[in-house]
């Protein structure tokens, strides 16, 4: 193998965090802010792109470094490495409630493409990359722009999916019509593409967006309930606007809670 082969657990129910377990000179490779504690002889490092052995050249690290600057990412990526004599732990938290979903590369033909926000560690030696969509169609109205990003080698890499995580295995030529911001991935022979719903009552009143994904097989796509822009915007649209009125949702008390609770704003 490529990349290293890496011991795992994953715990929890709505809120999981995956447990590494890294045998002496094994690395693990995160994004910032996944990071929730480790054992002691671990040490940690800021390294440029991926880390991955497919190019080591100078223009090869710049290059690919730069692509994750395309998916919205930082420039680095850390490492952490194991150098003590005995197996170490590290842990890594999801960002939000939902699943970890653990994928193993060598399984599935070396690559899983996925939303860009979906990654959350891997194994050193994957390769964190982008993929391009080569029609303009998904690529203006797909939710996540032309560019969804891709895991490639042979090891272990885990993405995070919100709420409840559903598997979809999809026979050749099976469709299935997906919300674009519910996919979390696929495999590498799944067609995506994006269709339009139609309908002037479905365009205007239906309140589910003008497109759809559509996930033709074979291959297994991966769907989740609960994608954070719509946690973020139900949070947002809840929340007390400064000079405007908020009602308390859900209280029987309502206003007369915030004046018990200190806040005179009506």
């Amino acid at each position: 193998m490529n990349a290293h082969e890496i011991d795992f657990q994953i715990h929890g129910e709505e809120m999981q965090y995956v447990e590494i377990a890294l045998d002496p000179q094994e690395a693990v490779i995160a994004e910032s802010g996944s990071f929730m504690m480790m054992e002691s002889g671990i040490a940690m490092d800021t390294i440029f792109g991926d880390g991955s052995n497919q190019d080591n050249s100078v223009l090869g690290r710049i290059f690919s470094a730069g692509k994750r600057v395309l998916t919205g990412e930082s420039l680095f990526m850390t490492a952490f490495l194991n150098q003590g004599q005995d197996k170490k732990h590290i842990s890594f938290a999801a960002p939000y409630p939902g699943k970890i979903l653990a994928v193993d590369l060598s399984e599935i033909g070396g690559k899983f493409i996925c939303q860009k926000d979906a990654f959350l560690c891997a194994a050193k030696g994957v390769s964190i990359g982008i993929e391009f969509s080569k029609r303009l169609g998904r690529g203006l109205f797909g939710g996540e722009g032309f560019i969804m990003e891709k895991l490639e080698g042979d090891g272990l890499a885990f993405v995070h999916a919100g709420g409840t995580l559903a598997k979809k295995i999809l026979a050749a030529g099976e469709v299935l019509k997906v919300d674009t911001g519910c996919i979390v991935g696929f495999t590498k022979d799944v067609d995506y593409d994006v269709e339009f719903v139609g309908g002037i009552k479905n365009t205007i009143f239906g309140g589910e967006g003008l497109f759809f994904a559509t996930l033709r097989g074979p291959g297994t796509a991966y769907i989740q309930s609960l994608p954070f822009s719509r946690l973020a915007g139900r949070v947002w649209a809840a929340a007390p606007k400064e000079g405007g009125k908020d009602v308390g949702e859900g209280s029987i008390l309502g206003g007369l809670g915030r004046i018990l609770d200190g806040d005179n704003r009506f």
